[in-house]
C-alpha cells in the first residue's frame, strides 16, 4: 500500500490518536519520530503531519519546503504554535479535537491521488414503465463488460430495486440506509469493495420495505466517492426525483430522457425535459419503439426539440428476465445491448487502470 501520510511527533497519544484517524479514513500512515527519522521519507506521502512537541525540530531541520504539511495542536495552542507552524512549513494548524473530521478528510484526499473524474449518465423515463431502470441498467452492464468500473446508483425509493433485475437482491453489501447519515469524505475504494456487485458493475440500490431517509450530506459522499472511483456513474432516476435524483442530475455530464414512441410519452416528455433543464444542462433524447400509431423516431426529436442519442426497438425477452432476476444474460445480445453499446463508443471512455497509468 503507498503510503499516504507520514506522522511527525515523539508524542505517543499524539500518534496513536492521528493513526486512529487515518485508520477511519482508511488511509496507510506512518509514524517518524523526529525530523531526523522524518528526512528520508519527506517528499514521497501526500500528507505530513507534524505535532506541535515536533515542530521546532523540523524547522530547524531545513528539511524541503512542499505543500500538504499541517500542524498538529492541542486545544492549548499559543501564538508560539502559530509562529512555529510558519517555520516548519505548515500551510494549515489543525487542533484536536475540533478538528477530526477535517483530518479524516484530508487523510482520506491523501490516500486516494485523484487520476481523472468519472462520466456520470442519468437515466429518467418520460412515463411510468418506459425502462428507464433496464436502460440504465443495461448500460451499466455494458460498460462493465468493456473493462469500465461501473457504479450504478438507483435514485428511486420506491421502484422496486434495480438490484433485483440483477440477481443481487441477497448479495451482502452496502445500500442506502448503511449511508443515510454518512458525513464527510468517502472513501471510494471502500465503496467499491462494500457495494454488492457483478463483475466490474457495482449497485447501490436499497434495502426492502420503507425507505429510510437519507441526508444531504450523505448523497454529497456518496456521488463525491463514487466519481472519484469509477470509470462511469450511472444514476436511475425517477420523473418526480427527490433530493437524491435532483443531486444526481446536478452531477450528471448527460441525461438521457427515454420516451416511448407513443404520442401521450412524447407530449409528457415535453415538460419533464423543461423540468430536468433546471437540474442538469445536457438532455438528450432516447426513443423506444415500436410506435404503435407509427410515430417515427425523428418526429418525436422534432416535437421535443431535444438533440438524439438514438433509439431502439423494446426488447419482448426482457420482462421475463428481469422477473427472473437474469437481465445481465439477456443484455448480451439485441437491440438494447447494440444501443448501449454504440452509445458508450460516443462517449470514448477510458478504463481507471488505464487513467491510472497515464497519469
Amino acid at each position: 500500500m503507498n503510503l499516504a501520510a507520514l506522522i511527525v511527533t515523539g508524542d505517543p497519544a499524539l500518534a496513536d490518536g492521528l493513526l486512529r484517524l487515518a485508520a477511519a479514513a482508511d488511509a496507510h500512515a506512518e509514524v517518524a519520530h523526529g525530523a531526523d527519522e522524518a528526512r528520508a521519507a519527506w517528499t514521497w506521502p501526500v500528507l505530513i503531519l507534524v505535532g506541535a512537541d515536533a515542530a521546532a525540530d523540523v524547522a530547524a531541520a531545513g528539511l524541503q519546503r512542499r505543500p500538504g504539511v499541517v500542524l498538529v495542536t492541542g486545544a492549548d495552542a499559543t501564538p508560539d504554535t502559530y509562529r512555529l507552524a510558519v517555520e516548519a512549513g505548515a500551510q494549515d494548524v489543525a487542533v484536536l479535537p475540533d478538528h477530526e473530521d477535517w483530518l479524516i478528510n484530508e487523510f482520506a484526499a491523501a490516500g486516494e491521488p485523484e487520476s481523472g473524474w468519472a462520466t456520470t449518465l442519468c437515466v429518467v423515463g418520460s412515463r411510468g414503465g418506459a425502462g428507464a431502470s433496464v436502460l440504465a441498467t443495461a448500460l451499466g452492464l455494458t460498460a462493465a463488460g468493456q473493462g469500465l468500473r461501473t457504479l450504478l446508483v438507483d435514485a428511486d425509493p420506491y421502484g422496486g430495486g434495480v438490484d433485483l433485475m440483477l440477481g443481487l437482491e441477497e448479495h451482502e453489501g452496502v445500500r442506502w440506509h448503511d449511508l443515510a447519515e454518512r458525513r464527510g469524505r468517502l472513501s471510494a475504494a471502500t465503496l467499491r469493495e462494500t457495494l454488492p456487485r457483478t463483475g466490474d458493475l457495482s449497485v447501490l440500490s436499497w434495502r426492502r420495505g420503507e425507505p429510510a431517509p437519507v441526508s444531504d450530506d450523505a448523497v454529497g459522499s456518496l456521488l463525491d466517492a463514487a466519481v472519484r472511483g469509477f470509470d462511469l456513474v450511472i444514476a436511475d432516476v425517477p420523473r418526480y426525483p427527490g433530493d437524491i435524483g435532483r443531486a444526481a442530475l446536478r452531477s450528471a455530464d448527460t441525461t438521457f430522457l427515454l420516451v416511448p414512441a407513443e404520442v401521450r410519452a412524447t407530449v409528457a416528455a415535453d415538460g419533464l425535459a423543461a423540468a430536468l433543464r433546471r437540474d442538469t444542462a445536457d438532455v438528450r433524447l432516447v426513443v423506444q419503439g415500436p410506435a404503435p400509431g407509427g410515430l417515427t423516431a425523428e418526429a418525436v426529436a422534432h416535437a421535443l426539440d431535444l438533440p438524439s442519442a438514438g433509439a431502439y426497438e423494446r426488447d419482448r425477452r426482457l420482462p421475463t428476465a428481469i422477473d427472473e432476476g437474469d437481465l445481465e444474460r439477456a443484455c448480451r445480445r439485441g437491440p438494447l445491448a447494440d444501443f448501449c453499446a454504440k452509445t458508450l463508443a460516443d462517449l470514448s471512455l477510458q478504463p481507471y487502470a488505464y487513467r491510472e497509468e497515464a497519469a
